[in-house]
């Protein structure tokens, strides 16, 4: 393996173990203890939460598919198994839920004025960031698998 190889690989590790964890520790810790505070105040720690996380994944997601893909041209589409091609289709759904999440309900919620069409942006936001949470978490296994 060599140090471009390597160098890639652990930028490629870092930014998921950023990403997936953010978002274990934002549905599974956060989330249910939001409960414990107000509901203005509830929804201003989110918001400052999901700034500052999606700001992070719009770096990783990045680093994840460039880095992948450079990896993957290395060794060639013939050369892998289907662990890889898995691991692939998985991140690219994931960085276009991503996306949606950014550009439809996030982005919508920054705009919202009225306190209930928030909360029904921020529950799609966070059923969003489930789906992510959850094909974060196979792809995790099936990276283990190799």
């Amino acid at each position: 393996m060599t140090i471009l190889y390597a160098v890639l690989k652990a930028l490629h590790l870092l930014s998921a173990v950023l990403w997936v964890g953010g978002m274990f520790f934002a549905y599974v810790i956060l989330r249910p203890s939001l409960t414990a505070i107000e509901p203005p105040q509830r929804m201003l720690l989110q918001t400052q939460v999901h700034q500052k996380f999606f700001l992070v994944v719009w770096h990783a997601m990045p680093i994840i598919l460039v880095s992948g893909f450079i990896m993957l041209a290395y060794r060639g589409m013939s050369g892998v198994g289907w662990q890889v091609h898995a691991m692939l289709a998985l991140g690219l759904v994931m960085a276009g839920v991503f996306l949606f999440i950014v550009f439809g309900p996030w982005k919508q919620f920054r705009r919202t004025i009225d306190r209930s069409r928030m909360a029904d942006t921020q529950t799609k936001i966070r059923n969003l960031i489930g789906i992510n949470l959850i094909l974060g978490l196979i792809t995790v296994i099936i990276a283990g698998l190799i």
